[in-house]
């Protein structure tokens, strides 16, 4: 039966978009070059083979460093990529994880590529087929899910309620973490007591993880079964540590290379290492390698009936990999049963294939990251949902612009905000000194936004460095795309000398990646160096911020969504330095506003009184 609900086909039309975008963005050919794709920050070449080993279900996985400094931003955990050597065929695979100069990835292959160590490999960031179709198939399905459909229905024909943040009576409720404050506490009742959809509005540093750990022990308590997701790796990882800290019987599902040694033991792999099943699956995986290495001995210069040989003894190493998967699958079917919370990214749940098990409530953390159609992909997997994040801070990335203006890039927490009145706002923030935090509280949470006690202002914590008037324009990067101001840098250095900051204590972060490579080169290397999207979520002792543009036009490109700003400015704990040209971003309410702010609570210089 063809999807009738014009928002349904809308989103249909937006993945299509996207998907078109992502093959010709990722698109190693003619048109876009080696050279443009690093340029661009989808493309890291060439990479160093540090390690390599099998590791989930028998898969090749690398893990390998950068000698140079790259912008990679783009190269999120979880990201589709393809390893790449010129002349020969790309391997698809999955990021699964990327620090500073070190990463590591996953190849869907029976084996490592002939070619993998030579020097001139490199990864590239790879349309994610495997998530667009399973969107796909979902909102697909979506009118055939009556209570599903109602609900989507609801956040989307419902016209908008006025937005206002509630009040509850914490009903007796024995709190396990005493230290909750009045909102956490409220929140967390109301999560209790929730029937549809429960928002809680955690700004940064209001303790959002502590108030939804302490909501899922009191859910549990009431005999629930709970699924915790997010979309980033970090996000589930962080909820994950505090539920174990508490007792809680977890299990952490999908990406389990990098987690830290709490959590592997929660993990399907740690759970079975030293089982009997975990045995008969290293016996698999035994006799997997003997094949393997026996295809090994055809090598890349070989005829007819040897590629055949070859060709039929990785086809044996697969089967036996299917096999092992399935035996894995089989034993998991119990952990699933067992835990009262399981925990993993959108696609890592929906994968697990756990839609025959009854889970009474989702709780997604980041929901403001979360794009609409994922977010369909595991609310068919629960009852009730808990949103929890800040719409405040940055929308899902999208590359088609023709999908983002066609809503792609509103998240799941944007679009259910609008007609759902069932917000909670966590109130405190524990995170910033009161000056840091006081801009956003006024601009964006309408001055609810409260700062903890022992953070209130001793001396001035923020700071506005004024380039007006100096020449410190603002011009195109060396890589010709993205924006970089030499004479900001400059000044950069000369406030790290004059504060005596310490470099392992301080980020310097930017809205524009060719001013973050060039800072790269630059800057103390033990310094975090990053642009505002790649730090979301981050903090530091110090942030130094550089806005970049200064042109005679007023003009201010991106800096012209507020939200990234929001973001920028609530990163700092105990210091915040602003470098920008009041006279290019004055003219804007916003940054105007900004200015006008920090001369009454901060300290604003001009760049001259560096000298």
């Amino acid at each position: 039966m063809p999807v009738t609900h014009p928002h349904i086909i809308n989103l249909l039309q937006c993945i299509d978009l996207e998907e078109k975008e992502q093959v010709k963005r990722y698109s190693l050919d003619q048109q876009h070059t080696l050279k443009s794709l690093k340029a661009e920050g989808l493309a890291l070449h060439p990479i160093v083979v540090a390690r390599k080993n099998f590791g989930y279900a028998d898969y090749p996985e690398i893990s390998f460093r950068l000698n140079f400094p790259a912008e990679t931003n783009q190269f999120k955990d979880g990201a589709a990529i393809e390893c790449f050597y010129a002349g020969e065929e790309p391997v698809k695979g999955v990021l699964i994880s990327l620090d500073g100069k070190a990463g590591e990835f996953r190849l869907f292959a029976p084996d490592f590529p002939d070619w993998i160590e030579d020097k001139g490999v490199g990864i590239k960031l790879a349309p994610d087929q495997r998530t667009t179709t399973i969107m796909k198939a979902v909102l697909n399905g979506l009118e055939n899910n009556p209570a599903l459909f109602k609900l989507f229905k609801h956040l989307h024909d419902h016209s908008a309620v006025e937005k206002s943040y509630n009040n509850i009576i914490s009903h007796a409720l024995s709190f396990k973490n005493q230290f909750l404050n009045e909102s956490q506490q409220q929140a967390v009742a109301a999560i209790t007591q929730n029937e549809n959809i429960t928002i809680v509005h955690g700004p940064p540093g209001t303790g959002k993880t502590t108030t939804l750990i302490e909501a899922i022990i009191q859910l549990i308590k009431e005999g629930e079964k709970i699924l915790v997701s997010a979309p980033s790796n970090t996000a589930v990882d962080n909820i994950a540590k505090g539920l174990i800290a508490q007792g809680v019987q977890v299990l952490r599902i999908g990406n389990t290379s990098k987690v830290d040694e709490t959590i592997f033991l929660h993990t399907p792999e740690g759970k079975l290492s030293n089982s009997k099943q975990q045995k008969e699956i290293k016996e698999l995986k035994i006799r997997a390698e003997q094949f393997r290495k026996m295809a090994l001995k055809y090598k890349r210069s070989f005829g007819k009936t040897d590629r055949e040989q070859r060709n039929l003894l990785f086809k044996e190493v697969k089967n036996i990999r299917t096999e092992i998967k399935n035996l894995q699958a089989y034993n998991e079917e119990k952990l699933y049963k067992e835990a009262d919370v399981i925990l993993g990214t959108p696609i890592g749940l929906y994968d697990a294939k756990i839609n025959h098990l009854l889970f009474h409530t989702l709780v997604m953390d980041e929901a403001g990251q979360c794009i609409e159609p994922l977010a369909w992909c595991i609310f068919l997997l629960a009852q009730k949902y808990v949103l929890a994040g800040d719409h405040f801070q940055l929308p899902p990335t999208i590359l088609s612009n023709e999908a983002a203006q066609l809503g792609l890039n509103q998240s799941i927490l944007e679009k259910s905000i609008v007609s759902i009145d069932n917000i909670f706002l966590l109130n405190t923030q524990y995170r910033m000194r009161e000056a840091i935090a006081g801009f956003s509280s006024i601009y964006f949470y309408k001055g609810l936004l409260q700062t903890a006690s022992h953070l209130k202002n001793v001396g001035a914590h923020i700071s506005f460095i004024d380039t007006a008037g100096s020449g410190y324009n603002e011009e195109q990067g060396s890589n010709g795309i993205s924006l970089q101001n030499e004479g900001e840098l400059q000044i950069v250095q000369k406030l790290i000398s004059a504060e005596v900051l310490d470099p392992l204590k301080t980020a310097f972060i930017s809205p524009y990646a060719g001013q973050v490579a060039a800072a790269k080169e630059v800057l103390p290397k033990e310094m975090r160096v990053s642009t505002i999207d790649s730090f979301q979520g981050q903090e530091k002792e110090v942030i130094i911020l550089s806005l970049v543009r200064s042109n005679d036009d007023g003009v201010i490109g991106f800096l012209k969504d507020y939200r990234r700003m929001n973001v920028a400015i609530t990163r700092a704990k105990e210091q915040l330095f602003v470098i920008g040209d009041s006279a290019t971003i004055g003219a804007d309410a916003f940054y105007n506003s900004f200015l006008s702010y920090v001369e009454k609570q901060g300290v604003y210089k001009t760049v001259w009184e560096l000298e």
